[in-house]
């Protein structure tokens, strides 16, 4: 089934649409960081940029809240992609269309937390390091490795982080 777009720009492959589109939606259940499976809403309560392909096969999700881990930061919370596009590429176009969207990040840039134990790879994260993204520490409470994308030339070491 066909679920219509909102007319908004589209940013490679990459479309703009709406935290209750039902595809994104059934790839954010298929993903490890999914707390109520089959839920309607799949985003953090917030102000969230939902991209996805136009094949559905893909899902990118940008959050702006309240955060827990005194970082100044919007986060990717979920990136899932079941499409042929290159995972890396794909996140560079995700970051390209957050900037577009919402102008400059915030001080500590966009950032995404990384469970090591649940991703079949044998170098969790590499698809986002291979984007621009760096390795800056891990959570305290979980340890999940914590990785930045930041457009200045230095970037912050936050290690430690409440998450």
């Amino acid at each position: 089934m066909q679920q219509p777009m909102l007319d908004l720009a589209d940013y490679g492959p990459w479309l703009v649409t709406h935290k209750g589109d039902r595809a994104c939606r059934l790839l954010a259940d298929r993903h490890y960081s999914r707390q109520n499976v089959g839920h309607p809403m799949f985003t953090r309560p917030g102000r969230n940029l939902v991209l996805r392909t136009a094949a559905g096969d893909a899902v990118w999700v940008t959050w702006s809240g309240i955060r827990d881990d005194a970082l100044q930061a919007w986060e990717c919370t979920i990136f899932r992609n079941e499409s042929q596009h290159l995972s890396s590429d794909m996140i560079r176009a995700a970051v390209a269309a957050t900037i577009a969207e919402w102008g400059q990040p915030p001080p500590d840039g966009i950032i995404t937390y990384v469970d090591q134990s649940k991703v079949r790879s044998s170098n969790p994260g590499f698809c986002f390091l291979s984007a621009g993204f760096r390795r800056i520490g891990k959570s305290k409470r979980r340890g999940l490795r914590l990785l930045q994308y930041h457009s200045l030339t230095s970037v912050k070491n936050m290690s430690d982080t409440g998450r």
